[in-house]
């Protein structure tokens, strides 16, 4: 398998990138293309000891910041190491694109040159988060941040599909993001969307449950939880603010005095779990779903256990055929 990489997408570009990208190398023993200026990488990987070890590279000097307006992959940043890497994936030159770089400019470039799955209208951020006792889908997370009540459905449909696919969960549950769970809640947007997706749930094409309240959201109410992309990345960045807030504060606690570093041993393993389970990093990214080809969204500010972990999701979606799985089932 061939790993197409932004390597200089993200806060942490192109160090952490490389780093990361090693560790995958030698943990799933894959290939990996490397994009982006080489002299720098090279002299990273000398100066790091970071081996380069079944990476190729391809040379490209510009690179799309995090201010640089999402249109310009198609404009002035066409050479950037974004718009190259998913210029090779359309060419064929490898099974998949991950970048941490610019997440508008990502999903626009994706869409006009790796182009969308037939009759979907736009892409979506897919992030999967925990929750009680499993996981949850935020569809979308924060790639289209103006959306049309339609635009959510296809979400909902996404979203379901790969749940049942990657998550084998038989029928997940969907819930639209509102303001309260009665039908009546929120405005003229969100009572479109809830007559579209309560359609989908009459047709079976769907299980949909209703609207579903933030703070239900981490308790498990729904396996996929739908909404706008401006108010999916509030939920998204929120939820990560928390974790990162609640975590912080338990190690304030429990490194108070001998009493309760005496407490932390007892329940070391349980603080483990506890931590793994809210940790980010743990997760990697996301995959954007609508897509012809597979392209895995990394966090912005991945280190090299975030940008690895972000490989293997994209590694068990090829090897699992997910996408060509989706693509199927939303033909039929």
């Amino acid at each position: 398998m061939k790993i197409i990489v932004d390597a200089f997408g993200g806060d942490k570009a192109p160090k952490e990138i490389l780093k990361g990208c090693a560790k995958a190398v030698a943990e799933f023993g894959i290939n990996i293309v490397l994009v982006g200026n080489e002299e720098i990488i090279r002299k990273l990987s000398s100066n790091n000891n970071i081996l380069l070890y079944h990476m190729e590279i391809i040379d490209t000097k510009s690179i799309i910041s995090m201010n640089d307006e999402p249109s310009e992959i198609m404009k002035s940043k066409n050479d950037s190491s974004m718009a190259v890497g998913l210029k090779l994936l359309s060419e064929n030159k490898g099974d998949a694109f991950i970048s941490a770089g610019n997440s508008g400019a990502l999903a626009m470039g994706a869409t006009f040159i790796i182009k969308r799955l037939k009759g979907i209208k736009r892409c979506a951020f897919a992030p999967v988060i925990p929750k009680k006792d499993g996981f949850f889908m935020l569809i979308d997370g924060g790639a289209n941040v103006e959306c049309r009540p339609e635009m959510l459905s296809q979400f909902a449909l996404m979203g379901s599909l790969y749940m049942k696919k990657a998550m084998k969960i038989s029928s997940p549950k969907v819930g639209l993001v509102n303001v309260g769970s009665e039908e009546h809640k929120g405005g003229t947007f969100q009572n479109e969307v809830y007559k579209k997706l309560t359609e989908l749930g009459k047709k079976g094409v769907i299980n949909f449950i209703g609207n579903v309240e933030a703070r239900n959201i981490p308790e498990g109410e729904a396996d996929v939880v739908v909404a706008d992309g401006f108010t999916g990345n509030i939920i998204l960045k929120l939820y990560e603010g928390v974790a990162k807030f609640i975590l912080s504060e338990l190690k304030t606690v429990f490194s108070k005095n001998f009493k309760t570093k005496i407490a932390t041993m007892m329940l070391l393993n349980d603080l483990k779990k506890f931590k793994s389970s809210f940790n980010y990093k743990e997760y990697g990214g996301a995959p954007i779903l609508g897509l012809k080809k597979p392209i895995f969204k990394a966090h912005g500010n991945s280190d090299a256990q975030t940008f690895k972990n972000a490989i293997k999701q994209t590694v068990d979606y090829v090897n699992g055929n997910i996408g060509e799985e989706l693509e199927n089932s939303l033909t039929q």
